[in-house]
């Protein structure tokens, strides 16, 4: 069994050169998030921008994992690389991933071409942590041609899938609930093309027809992207062919339209906010380990002082 590097530059080479256990090792890096995560992302860096990145998102019971499943055995058919990168909740002592690897996908552990990864939301409820973007960075960086990010289920911190994703799909089945339980959910917002999944149940045709009025209400040009709403039974590969057909299809339209760009701007813009908040966290946790920030806690806790009034003290306001 050959070595794993413990150089970053050697173990990014040798993970671009499709060797499994360097990849897991420089997630596994990645998610420590010490100061080594910074000198991995801006050795990967350069070499991003080349994958699609989907997002799929819908509630719990919707069939994501069934859907993913099955859009990795159609992308493979048309010999493409394919990563995922499944967002489980996290153990709430581990921070770890509970779920583990999506067992539905396990067929395709064997494919060199296939890359299948669980992360925990770390405590963001559904949301995705900052190591879930840093993630996707490498997984475009080691050469793979469309990227799953699958989410744990349905919040508003599940917006936080727009800002990763060039195209968003939500997964809905007859029991999700009316439009109105839709647009309470805020996925009008973020969804690129909706799949009404297990569409074989009773309620689907009512959920598809509210879908496509809800849409055509949205505010539209000749330029703009219509939501396409698609029935599938994921279970049996219905209709997943035809979903695909319409990712590629916004895939393209971002391109044309020029809104990749804006996309991806928004991502980085998202990415050094996610720095900075994390930088100035370590910062102010390292304070009150100083005589400083002891003395403030002291006067805190003897009600010399208020909360607001030790906060300005802490940022130097005071």
């Amino acid at each position: 069994m050959a070595t794993i590097p413990q150089d970053p530059k050697k173990l990014i080479e040798q993970a671009q050169k499709g060797d499994r256990a360097c990849l897991a090792r420089l997630i596994s890096r990645i998610e420590y998030r010490n100061q080594e995560t910074k000198k991995i992302v801006e050795l990967l860096y350069p070499d991003t921008g080349k994958a699609q990145i989907w997002g799929i998102t819908g509630p719990p019971g919707a069939g994501k994992s069934t859907a993913v499943d099955r859009l990795i055995t159609h992308l493979r058919a048309q010999d493409k690389k394919v990563a995922v990168v499944a967002i489980d909740p996290s153990s709430p002592f581990s921070g770890g991933a509970i779920l583990g690897d999506r067992i539905r996908m396990q067929r395709h552990s064997g494919d060199e071409g296939v890359y299948i990864r669980s992360l925990g939301t770390r405590g963001r409820h559904g949301g995705l942590s900052h190591s879930t973007k840093e993630v996707v960075l490498a997984l475009d960086a080691t050469h793979f041609d469309v990227i799953l990010v699958e989410t744990a289920g349905v919040g508003q911190t599940e917006l936080d899938i727009l800002k990763l994703a060039q195209t968003v799909l939500v997964v809905l089945v007859p029991e999700s609930g009316d439009s109105i339980q839709v647009m309470k959910a805020g996925l009008m917002e973020i969804a690129d093309v909706f799949a009404v999944n297990k569409s074989d149940r009773p309620e689907a045709d009512k959920l598809v027809r509210e879908l496509t009025q809800m849409v055509g209400l949205n505010p539209h040009d000749e330029h703009s992207w219509m939501i396409p709403v698609c029935k599938t039974e994921a279970s049996r590969d219905v209709g997943i062919l035809e979903l695909m057909e319409f990712i590629q299809k916004h895939q393209e339209h971002l391109t044309k339209s020029g809104k990749r760009d804006e996309k991806t701007k928004a991502f980085l813009r998202e990415e050094m906010v996610d720095i900075l908040t994390e930088e100035l966290k370590t910062s102010l946790e390292e304070i009150f380990t100083t005589a400083g920030g002891k003395e403030v806690l002291e006067k805190l806790l003897k009600k010399e002082i208020a909360p607001y009034e030790a906060a300005q003290i802490i940022s130097g306001r005071n």
